[in-house]
């Protein structure tokens, strides 16, 4: 049976992704959750395709909590038109806001490990508003629904009183 109308739409604002991709997703799976894991599946699809291409745009986002504790990232794309986005600025700022919630030193585990114990890297670190994804996933979600390669390239965490 094809998908209706008010399941496209269901869809589409779950995972934000295109109307039609949206309606092959539930033709093929047949079912909502199936739909979502195949949309997961070709977006993961989309960022292993778009991974060699260079990001050298983008910007630089900034969140401070309560005036103690601040976050400042580098997020890359591959072009301007996408780095003035409201879904990029939007995927900044919740990386901004992992960084601020979360201690850690280094972007990804292929950087060096650092002299703390228990480190995880950013990109392998639960999202903090939904632990069952990392940052890494809702990194690939951003890649697929814009269409265009994102690098976290650095980040810097500031506490008042800190070293």
């Amino acid at each position: 049976m094809p998908a209706t109308t008010a399941q496209i739409k269901e869809l589409r604002e779950k995972t934000g992704a295109g109307i039609m991709e949206c309606k092959r997703a539930l033709d093929e799976g047949g079912s909502m959750p199936q739909a979502e894991k195949l949309l997961k599946e070709w977006g993961l699809a989309t960022a292993e395709k778009k991974a060699g291409r260079e990001a050298s745009q983008g910007v630089i986002f900034s969140y401070v909590h309560a005036g103690r504790i601040g976050a400042m990232i580098e997020l890359n794309c591959e072009t301007d038109f996408v780095a003035r986005t409201d879904d990029f600025l939007s995927l900044a700022r919740e990386i901004a806001l992992q960084v601020a919630a979360m201690k850690t030193s280094r972007v990804s585990s292929q950087e060096t490990e650092p002299s703390e114990d228990g480190d995880v890297p950013l990109l392998d670190q639960p999202y903090i508003r939904d632990p069952s994804k990392t940052v890494q996933d809702l990194l690939n979600e951003g890649i697929a629904r814009l269409r265009e390669n994102i690098v976290v390239r650095r980040f810097a965490r500031f506490e008042l009183g800190g070293s």
